[in-house]
C-alpha cells in the first residue's frame, strides 16, 4: 500500500487521492458546509420573532435552500469534477456533516451569549449532529450522483 493512499485490485485508487493536486474538491465543499451554516443560522434568526404558522414556513425556506446547496454541490462534483458517484457522495456528505459540526458550534455559542440557567450546554451536539447528518446524505447524494451518471451516460 502506498503512503497516505488506498489500493484497489494492487494499484493506487485514483478516486482516493491525497495528494494536494487531488484536492480541487476540498475548497468547494468547505464553502458548501460553511453556506449550510449560513443558512442554518440566517433562517434561524428570521423565523425568531414570527409566529408558529411564520417558523414553519421559514424552516421549509431553510431547508429548500439546502436542497438547493446540495443539488448544486452534487452538480458541480459530477459536471465540473467529474467525479464518480461514490466520490461525488462523499464529498456532499462531507460538506453536510461539517456544517452541522458548524450549526453544533453556532448553538453552543448561543447557549453561552443567551446564558441560560438551568440548560446544560449542547455539547452533544458537536459529534452527534454530524454522524446523525452524514449517512442520509451520502445516501441521497450517491443517488442523485448515480442518476446523474446515467443520464449523463445516455446524452453521451
Amino acid at each position: 500500500m502506498a503512503p497516505g493512499g488506498f489500493e484497489r485490485g494492487g494499484a493506487l485508487d485514483p478516486e482516493l487521492k491525497t495528494g494536494v493536486s487531488g484536492r480541487r474538491w476540498l475548497p468547494g465543499m468547505i464553502l458548501v458546509a460553511a453556506s449550510y451554516v449560513v443558512i442554518g443560522v440566517v433562517f434561524a434568526a428570521l423565523a425568531k420573532p414570527a409566529d408558529a404558522n411564520h417558523v414553519r414556513m421559514w424552516r421549509l425556506a431553510a431547508w429548500l435552500a439546502s436542497a438547493a446547496l446540495a443539488a448544486a454541490h452534487i452538480g458541480y462534483e459530477h459536471y465540473r469534477l467529474g467525479g464518480s458517484p461514490r466520490t461525488t457522495a462523499l464529498h456532499a456528505a462531507g460538506a453536510v456533516a461539517l456544517g452541522a459540526f458548524g450549526l453544533a458550534l453556532a448553538a453552543n455559542v448561543h447557549w453561552l451569549a443567551a446564558g441560560s440557567p438551568g440548560q446544560r450546554a449542547p455539547l452533544l451536539a458537536l459529534p452527534i449532529w454530524p454522524v446523525v447528518t452524514a449517512p442520509p446524505a451520502f445516501l441521497g447524494a450517491l443517488a442523485a450522483a448515480a442518476l446523474l451518471a446515467r443520464v449523463s451516460r445516455r446524452r453521451t
